[in-house]
Order: structure tokens, then C-alpha cells, then sequence
């Protein structure tokens, strides 16, 4: 069966922005205007298409990145089908707790609409999202988002993006009027008035430029033209003969440099008013990349490490990358995967070259959001979801089983918060065990321990919400009743200096003894290096046996991850095994991973151990008369600020960043909000490991032991 439509017509795209810049809002409009969904659901009436989870709706933000297809004939074009582009669009999470949707989503992107609060400009999320995008190499698109809102200043918010973020901006919009004036968009290049009609703004109707703003729009026209004509010598050399240039022309040379990551172009509207959506789909089509204008991906062979390069082809082999796990409570656990090269019907078995198991793909879906429409087969860009793949979890390549090919994996951050849960009946126990598996496997940000001293569960996570979050999906989409502790800090321990020690396990008690001896050295790594524990065997001349040597890294990781000082687990070592000895008989691995533990806590205890807690990189935004105030709360949270700094615009707002431990960070909305009587915000995300202060570690010392 051949494909529906041709591979330089799909659009792979996400829609990113900070918390409330209004991202759902924008997805919801691009649906309606392309006919998906038959009416326009509002985020903040809890209807919205794409926040299909209770929690989403409640909260009013998304939390899980959704999936959805869509169709779209640029304005102007005819509408029949050859015309028409296949939009994949996921609409990811703005709050940092999902900071693993984001990511996730940004590596099977080809390109993204960021969308940005015309009143705020840049905030604190847009700057960690669009980080991600540059760390993918993902062009882009912006779109000035609440244009009539009191405040919304369009040059202030093209200021701050310049400033913050890139200022390889062409701005292809100005707004008709701000605030409540705002009546639609001016089309720069085509020296056009937009203004969008009817119920839902789905009359797209163009006018001329009315006179007052003509002088305006030859400014910024002008200023954007110079930008992209710079990009083509034929364009450039036009442009200083004074020779009229095309809009085709434009559009072609700005498509390029889009691609090159070298211009960002800038649209602008209110999502909400249904104003200036239907322009930013056009400009999906016109400017954003098809799966065949992006270099091969790379992969490599699993055994023997050789680069691979796969082109966005139906005819290459088959390759996808397996990016979200969910639950589904139709159909079951679904695998979202972004087809990168080959084709596929279902039915087949793929190889998980990660695994180097069979996966069977027995049945395969389009999904609509919460929605869900069958398919036979699947090709070159698709991102679609398998029905009950039992082996495969985020990051897993599949592929052909002629052709193993793994693409590179995603790194994800790891949790810093914990709180105890506690199920509270004997049939709950049960349930939260497969639920908190499930849950698991859906998000790796996400770790289940079991405390076996206390036999209670330990839930970590990347902040309060995410695991709010958690514990009400239990609730609600597992039925488990369960108790939550107080949150808690992922402290971890490590060591200053190095040491040495011996470790000696020998036991006589009737028949075959136990014998182990081993002398450790252990030194502090650097955080950098990113690597847990270095374990060296400097044996020589066989004073230990070869099979014993495993033994004793699996004793020295035990004691790791169980902590010493207070129970936290250890990090940054380096330990190395220089001598000891065995006995012919009596000597065994078990006698061997005791000896290596006895060794490294003997060592630990005179390497300077000390307590690390995650300090989190913290940004205020309050109004200018709370400033004294909310920073004398933070510096009695331990917290250093590092800059202030105010906004530009009608409505000036204080930015502070800083760094605080997250330790002093619990509840600190409330204090916030009481402190600026409702009117601050902030967000934090996770910085670094730093060295706890010594009254402090004696407290968390005292606590553990």
C-alpha cells in the first residue's frame, strides 16, 4: 500500500512554551481551524482537547505531552488533497516538574512553534525549553501570543527574546493595535492587513494596511527584509539595486535559513481571540522542515559501535525511536515512536536493538489526543503508537532484525524529591505495586524503592507537583488509596580526601569456613565526570583470583547505595582495588562482596565524608515594591541571590535569580504569595549537588542514624 501523502508534506512538530504563555490554547485553535476537533475546547473551562487527563483539566496545564495529527491547505492555496500538509503535532508541558516530557519530545521533533506571553515576553520556562530546542538542533518558530491582554506590548516581548534568547529573529507580523485595540495582524512582506472573522475567527479576510500604520510597517519591513536578503547573494544584490523581490523569493531564502537554525521567524496573535493562528500553521508548512530536509540521523551497529547513517526513506530498512510509554485504559500499555526510516505493516516483529529481543507490533494506532484510530501500516516520519509491547521502555531503538541500528538515547535528570507513600489497606498494597510499576515505566524521571527496614514505599520525583501528580493518578486511573509522607531531599553523600583501608571476612563455624581480604583505596571524583563509582582492579599476580574480583564492586555499589553517614546514597568515587588474599578452600564471592564492603565502609569513614543536597536555580518575578522583602526571605532560606533585574514595559515586574536549597524550598508558593499578596510567581529547576553546611548535615545525620 503506498503512503497517503508524500514525505516533503509532513510536518513533525511541538508547540513549546513556559507555564501559561498559552501553548494548549494555540494547539486547541490549530485543530479547530484544521477541522479536527468540531468545536474549540478552552483550558481554563477544563474542556481542551489536548489536556485530556483529570488532573489537566483541573490544573488547567498539561502534563503529558499529547499526540495528535492534523491536515492544513495554506491560505490562498486550493483546497483539495495535494495541497494539504499531515501535521504531527505534540503538545508538551511547560511546568519544569515534566521537564522529561519536554525533552523527550523535543528528540523526535523536526521543528517548533515557542510560544511566548505578549505581556510577559520571556519567563523562566521559555528560556529552559528553548535550551532544549538548541540542544536538539530544533528550528523554530515564535508566535507572540495575548496580544489583547492589558499590558501586551509586542516590541517589548520581540526586546526580551533578543535579549534572553536569539536575536536572529525576521519579524513577519507586527499587531493591529495592543491591548484592547488589537484588531488582527499586519503580513510584512505582503504589505497586508489580516483581520480573522466570524464566530471563531475562521473567516481569514486581507485588507490594506490602514494609513496611520503604513510608515510602521515600512520600518519593520524593511528591517526584516535586510536580514534574510543577507542570506542570498542573487536576493541581496536585488535588494540593493532597489529591484522588487517576490514574496516566493523571500519565502524560499527564509525557508532555508530556518532550516540552518540561522533565522527565527516571528508571527503574532491572541489564541484565545482567535486571532493569528491560521498564519502560524501557514508558516508550519512554509518555513518548518519535512523529515527529508533534516541530515541522516545517526545510529550505530550494537555490536560493533560503527556510526550508521539512516536517510528518511519508505525504501531504507526500518527504524524507530521509542520516546513515551502510557497507559491507556481501552487498549492498554501503548509505546509512542517516531518512525525514522523504512516502512511497516502491523502484524510484523521488529528487533529492540537495545534489548536484542523480538518485539511483535501487533496492532497500531494514529492517536487523536485521547483518541485513537487504527492503522495497517506506518512509514518514514510517522509518530504513531503500538499496542503491548512487553521488552520496550523510553529510549529503546526498533528496528529490522537484518539491519540492528541503535539511535542515540535521552539523557533524562535524575529525581530530587521524595516523599514516603503508604497503601491504606491490605488490597491497596497490591495495586499500588502495579501501579507505581506502570507509572514507572511511563516517566523516568520517576523512581519506586521499598524502605526494607520500615516496609514502606519510597516515591522520588522532580518536584511537589510531579509527585501531587502521582499520587492522584493512583488514586483516580488505578483506584489505590494510599497516605503521603512529607516531601523529602534527595541528599547523597561523598568524600573529600582519599583513604585506604582493609576489609577481612572470616568465618569458622563447622564445616567449610568463609574467607575474604581485600585492601581498598577510594578518592574523591569530580562531579563532572559524571560517573558514580570508578571501579580499578590493580591486582597483579593473581593474589586475588579473577572470579572473585566482580564480587567484591557488587559489595562496594551495596554499600552505595545504602549510604553510610545517614543513609543516602554514596556518589563521585573512584575505588580501587590494590591487594589482599584468598584461602584455597574457604575463599568464595559471597565471602569476597562481604570483604569489599567491610573495606569501603572502613575507608569511607577516613576519606571526610560529607552530605550533598540539590540547590535548585530559583527566578522570582514580583512586582518592584516587594523587592526588599522577598529577598530577605530568601537569603533566610540559605539562598544566594545572583542577579535582579527588571522588566521592560507598562507593567515593570523585579526578576531574581538565585540559588537555594531545595530543602528550604517546600511551600515557599504560600509564603510567596503572601508576600506580594498574590501577585509574585517563580519557578525553580534543579542546579547542582553542593556540600551541606556542618550544623545542617549533623541534623540529617541524627535523623538517619
Amino acid at each position: 500500500m503506498a503512503r497517503e501523502y508524500p514525505l516533503d508534506r509532513y510536518r513533525n512538530i511541538g508547540i513549546i512554551a513556559h507555564i501559561d504563555a498559552g501553548k494548549t490554547t494555540v494547539t486547541e485553535r490549530i485543530l479547530f481551524y484544521a477541522g479536527i476537533s468540531h468545536k474549540i475546547g478552552e483550558t481554563h473551562e477544563g474542556m481542551s482537547v489536548m489536556d485530556w487527563m483529570e488532573q489537566e483539566k483541573e490544573r488547567g496545564i498539561t502534563i503529558t505531552s499529547a499526540a495528535t495529527t492534523c491536515f492544513w491547505v495554506p491560505l490562498g492555496e486550493e483546497k483539495k488533497k495535494e495541497n494539504e500538509y499531515r501535521i504531527n503535532i505534540i503538545d508538551t508541558p511547560g511546568h519544569i516538574d515534566f521537564t522529561a516530557e519536554v525533552q523527550r519530545s523535543m528528540r523526535v521533533l523536526d521543528g517548533a512553534v515557542v510560544v511566548f506571553d505578549g505581556v510577559a515576553g520571556v519567563e523562566p520556562q521559555s528560556e529552559t525549553v528553548w535550551r532544549q530546542a538548541d540542544k536538539y538542533r530544533v528550528p523554530r518558530i515564535c508566535f507572540i501570543n495575548k496580544m489583547d491582554r492589558t499590558g501586551a506590548s509586542f516590541e517589548d516581548a520581540i526586546d526580551s527574546i533578543k535579549e534572553k534568547l536569539t536575536t536572529d529573529l525576521a519579524v513577519m507580523q507586527i499587531p493591529a493595535g495592543e491591548e484592547e485595540n488589537f484588531k488582527g495582524v499586519i503580513d510584512l512582506m505582503g504589505r497586508k492587513m489580516i483581520r480573522f472573522e466570524g464566530d471563531f475567527g475562521e473567516t481569514v479576510k486581507e485588507e490594506e494596511v490602514p494609513e496611520e500604520m503604513k510608515e510602521k510597517v515600512e520600518k519593520w519591513r524593511n528591517e526584516t527584509l535586510e536580514k534574510i536578503v543577507t542570506e542570498d547573494e542573487n536576493l541581496f544584490e536585488k535588494y540593493t539595486q532597489g529591484m522588487e523581490i517576490k514574496e516566493e523569493e523571500i519565502r524560499e531564502v527564509l525557508r532555508k535559513a530556518v532550516l540552518a537554525y540561522k533565522i527565527i521567524p516571528v508571527f503574532c496573535g491572541s489564541a484565545l481571540k482567535n486571532k493569528g493562528v491560521q498564519p502560524v500553521l501557514d508558516a508550519v508548512c512554509h518555513y518548518l522542515p519535512a523529515p527529508t530536509d533534516l541530515l541522516e540521523t545517526e545510529g550505530r551497529d550494537p555490536k560493533s559501535q560503527d556510526p550508521i547513517k539512516l536517510k528518511a526513506d519508505d525504501e531504507e530498512s526500518f527504524t524507530a525511536l521509542a520516546f513515551k510509554l502510557a497507559n491507556d485504559a481501552y487498549v492498554g500499555s501503548l509505546t509512542f515512536m517516531r518512525v525514522y526510516s523504512g516502512k511497516l505493516s502491523g502484524g510484523s516483529y521488529v528487533l529492540n536493538a537495545n534489548t536484542g529481543k523480538k518485539e511483535r507490533i501487533s496492532r497500531i494506532l494514529r492517536m487523536h489526543s485521547d483518541q485513537r484510530e487504527e492503522l495497517k501500516n506506518i512509514y518514514t516520519g510517522d509518530i504513531v503508537a503500538a499496542v503491548g509491547l512487553k521488552e520496550t521502555s523510553t529510549g529503546h531503538t526498533l528496528c529490522d532484525e537484518n539491519r540492528p541500528v541503535v539511535l542515540e538515547d535521552i539523557a533524562f535528570p535524575e529525581p530530587v524529591v521524595s516523599i514516603r507513600v503508604e497503601p491504606k489497606t491490605k488490597e491497596d498494597q497490591e495495586k499500588m505495586g502495579i501501579a507505581l510499576r506502570k507509572l514507572a515505566e511511563e516517566d523516568p524521571t520517576f523512581r519506586t524503592t521499598g524502605d526494607v527496614e520500615t516496609g514502606e514505599t519510597i516515591i522520588s520525583g522532580m518536584g511537589e507537583l510531579h509527585l501531587d501528580i502521582i499520587i492522584d493518578r493512583m488514586k483516580r486511573e488505578f483506584k489505590v488509596e494510599a497516605q503521603a509522607g512529607q516531601p523529602q531531599v534527595a541528599y547523597k553523600e561523598a568524600i573529600r580526601k582519599p583513604a585506604e583501608a582493609e576489609g577481612k571476612y572470616i568465618k569458622q563455624s563447622g564445616g567449610r569456613g568463609q574467607y575474604g581480604h581485600v585492601k581498598l583505596r577510594i578518592e574523591p571524583l569530580s562531579p563532572e565526570e559524571g560517573q558514580r563509582l570508578e571501579f580499578v582492579d590493580e591486582i597483579k599476580g593473581g593474589v586475588i583470583p579473577q572470579e572473585f574480583i566482580p564480587a567484591v564492586e557488587k559489595g562496594i555499589e551495596e554499600v552505595m547505595d545504602e549510604g553510610v553517614l545517614a543513609g543516602y546514597p554514596i556518589v563521585n568515587v573512584k575505588a580501587s582495588l590494590f591487594d589482599g588474599s584468598f584461602h584455597e578452600v574457604d575463599s568464595s564471592k559471597m565471602a569476597f562482596k562481604i570483604a569489599g564492603s567491610i573495606g569501603f565502609k572502613e575507608a569511607y569513614k577516613n576519606a571526610d565524608p560529607v552530605i550533598l543536597e540539590p540547590i535548585m536555580s530559583v527566578e522570582a518575578v514580583i512586582p518592584p515594591e516587594y523587592l526588599g522583602d522577598v529577598m530577605g526571605d530568601i537569603s533566610s532560606r540559605r539562598g544566594e541571590v545572583h542577579s535582579t533585574e527588571e522588566t521592560k514595559g507598562k507593567r515593570a515586574q523585579k526578576i531574581i535569580r538565585a540559588k537555594v536549597p531545595l530543602a528550604e524550598m517546600f511551600g515557599y508558593v504560600t509564603n510567596l504569595r503572601s508576600l506580594t499578596k498574590g501577585r509574585g510567581n517563580y519557578s525553580m529547576e534543579f542546579d547542582s549537588y553542593k556540600e551541606v553546611p556542618y550544623n545542617i548535615a549533623q541534623e540529617i545525620i541524627n535523623k538517619g542514624s
